[in-house]
């Protein structure tokens, strides 16, 4: 996530136009959040996000190599079938019945995708049970960014992780579509340099080792192409499943993610692969903000169905809550280039601004009827 320094600048909020259909969500997380942990907890906060305009939820199903939902997946290979504050309990089948009660949809949103942990130098459980599975960096050690330590994301256990976890929720629950974000599909770029991928590439470049510069424009590239491969195989597979499930991507802005995540998304969308995509326009100014979107909207998004993009708007994180006087400025942009919804990182940030809501989002919008992008 790049953060920008904070607004001080004032502005009125002025009347807003309400569109005939969009997204209008809000991701929610266990983390800094206690949303998910009761019942209770989860009407409430359906109720509220019901109340307030919001037609979508994008529920975190996987953080800290834990599953926020019992996963004979993970119980295979970890011993956990869920994350033990949640035992006894299904959360994200009990968000689904709630939300679906109110016409909200809920996405299965893969939070920590290809990485294997936070905050732990071995890797956690999975890198433990698992040493193979580790990517590396070009001083051999696990792969780490951002203090998040990561999985090798072109190994072929790796991947069949990954996707079976994913295909499990497709299977056995009445979500209305899954989510990667900017770690699925993704690795960082000091990422690649394990055994397995360095003889990868050398298998396809005459033996020839990777390039030592990590942000080499060809390693990059090979590396971001064998990430597209990736999500081809999972979305047709997901397709196969159910014909009619929703792919959601919230990946970083571009070209940066690619430069820094190996997340190439134009080509996601060039591709087919993608239902909605909503690019993390996190900015704390609204000049940053605008600059963005003019380039995505611009540049970026090409042919693809316009009804399926909507900016990830960052709302709440850590000490911060966005001003009213920004959204009003992000939200009257976004109608004004025909983007009738945003999605908010994340839901606490919503109870700061309820009345801002309420006078910003004052009809209900149906979600919109998403062209299925898969080129057949």
């Amino acid at each position: 996530m790049l953060l920008l320094t904070p607004s001080c600048a004032s502005v009125q909020p002025t009347q807003k136009s309400v569109g005939k259909t969009g997204v209008r969500g809000v991701w929610l997380t266990n983390v800094a959040s206690d949303a998910l942990y009761s019942r209770e907890n989860i009407k409430e906060a359906v109720e509220l996000c019901h109340e307030l305009g919001f037609n979508t939820i994008f529920v975190v199903t996987l953080n800290k190599a834990h599953t926020l939902y019992p996963s004979e997946v993970m119980k295979g290979l970890t011993g956990h079938a869920i994350m033990p504050e949640f035992a006894g309990r299904d959360p994200l089948q009990e968000l689904l019945e709630e939300a679906h009660k109110k016409n909200i949809k809920v996405f299965a949103w893969f939070e920590f995708g290809f990485a294997a942990s936070m905050g732990d130098s071995t890797g956690g459980i999975l890198l433990q049970k698992k040493p193979h599975w580790a990517s590396k960096d070009k001083t051999g050690n696990i792969t780490t960014k951002n203090d998040f330590q990561w999985m090798n994301s072109f190994h072929p256990e790796v991947q069949a992780f990954v996707k079976s976890l994913v295909l499990e929720v497709v299977q056995k629950y009445d979500v209305d579509g899954i989510q990667g974000d900017d770690r699925l599909p993704a690795l960082p770029t000091n990422g690649g340099y394990d055994d397995y991928t360095v003889n990868l590439y050398k298998s396809e470049h005459s033996g020839k080792a990777p390039p030592a510069q990590e942000k080499d424009y060809e390693w990059v590239k090979w590396r971001s192409g064998k990430l597209n491969l990736f999500l081809k195989d999972l979305v047709t597979t997901i397709r196969k499943e159910k014909p009619h499930m929703i792919v959601s991507m919230a990946p970083s802005i571009y070209p940066w993610s690619e430069e820094n995540y190996l997340q190439d998304w134009p080509a996601w969308l060039n591709m087919g692969l993608v239902d909605l995509v909503i690019p993390q326009v996190y900015r704390y100014d609204f000049a940053p903000y605008q600059r963005e979107m003019d380039k995505i909207l611009e540049q970026q998004l090409g042919t693809f169905n316009p009804q399926g993009f909507y900016p990830g708007v960052l709302l709440q994180v850590d000490q911060y809550t966005a001003p009213d006087s920004l959204l009003t400025q992000i939200i009257d942009y976004n109608r004004g280039r025909g983007i009738q919804g945003e999605v908010y990182f994340f839901y606490e940030g919503i109870k700061k601004h309820k009345e801002f809501f309420k006078r910003m989002y004052p009809e209900p919008l149906p979600f919109p009827s998403l062209k299925n992008q898969v080129k057949k």
